[in-house]
């Protein structure tokens, strides 16, 4: 099955080859361009079309999908790409900015008669891969349901709010991840500390009420001590960073949030690029002599 809305996809990197995968596997005809030309030559083989050029990779697009670094990076594209855009077109942002800057692209794009919608995305590269990203959308209802296709073909979209939202929404998950991974840490430390067999600890509360993704993937690797990133605590600091943001904007205090964000501070300079579980390693820093497992650090 073959669709004939062109795709322009913008950001090549480890999220954007495996999503343009998955749209290419749907039959959409897909145009990929990177900040670093010949990034997106990768995709030539799978089908897609490289352009190095912004304005004409754009240009014969209905719908634009960006996957970028930060807010900042989608800003300076859109303003690069906008004359070039076709009336009409529907421009979603899957990359993970704040709120506000959302809705300053919403504006910026609606008053040139064009459509937004943020769609920050979690599930990590293995998501991508399958497709099965939780993908959390942010605009009007007649926006999204344009979107839907496209959105489909990488993971299970939800609408919640309009512009804006679906980056509240990221923020939101976040939010739990970063304050569950120091949950989890301090529980198996406790175990571990107090004469249990942290695994086995790990092992017998799974299932029951405690059970979650953090406890399974990052609960592993702490107990294997593998702090090699999937997650970088830079990145999570960034995320902790704009929580908080929101929060302000929204009038609304956050205290465990808040010692979530000193607890990412106080390891930001030691581990910046190892993976956000390094949480643990903060841990075991305010409590000398205790630590989970006997095994080498595995750091980047």
């Amino acid at each position: 099955m073959s669709h004939p809305l062109r795709i322009a996809f913008l950001g090549i990197g480890l999220m954007g080859e495996p999503m343009v995968r998955r749209l290419l596997a749907a039959g959409f005809p897909v145009t990929a361009w990177n900040r670093t030309p010949g990034k997106a030559g990768v995709l030539a083989e799978a089908g897609a079309d490289p352009d190095d050029v912004l304005p004409h990779a754009v240009a014969d697009a209905a719908v634009v999908v960006s996957m970028l670094s930060a807010g900042e990076a989608v800003g300076a594209v859109i303003e690069a790409a906008l004359d070039a855009l076709r009336p009409g077109t529907l421009w979603i942002d899957m990359s993970s900015t704040r709120q506000d800057e959302a809705q300053a692209f919403h504006a910026l794009l609606a008053g040139r008669g064009h459509r937004f919608i943020d769609a920050p995305v979690s599930g990590g590269v293995g998501g991508a891969a399958a497709g099965t990203l939780a993908i959390m959308a942010g605009g009007s209802a007649a926006d999204f349901e344009a979107a839907r296709p496209v959105l489909e073909a990488m993971g299970r979209p939800r609408l919640v709010g309009p512009a804006g939202s679906g980056q509240v929404a990221k923020l939101c998950n976040q939010l739990i991840v970063g304050g569950t991974i120091n949950i989890v840490a301090e529980a198996l430390l406790l175990a571990q500390a107090a004469g249990a067999d942290p695994a086995a600890v790990r092992e017998a509360i799974r299932g029951g009420f405690a059970e979650s993704r953090v406890l399974e993937v990052h609960g592993q690797r702490m107990l294997e001590r593998n702090f090699l990133p999937g997650g970088q605590v830079l990145t999570q600091l960034k995320d902790q960073h704009n929580v908080l943001a929101a929060a302000a904007a929204a009038g609304v205090a956050l205290p465990v949030t808040s010692l979530v964000t000193q607890r990412y501070e106080a390891i930001r300079d030691a581990y910046p690029r190892a993976d956000h579980s390094a949480a643990l390693l903060g841990l075991e820093q305010l409590n000398p002599g205790a630590r989970v497992g006997d095994g080498e650090d595995r750091l980047p």
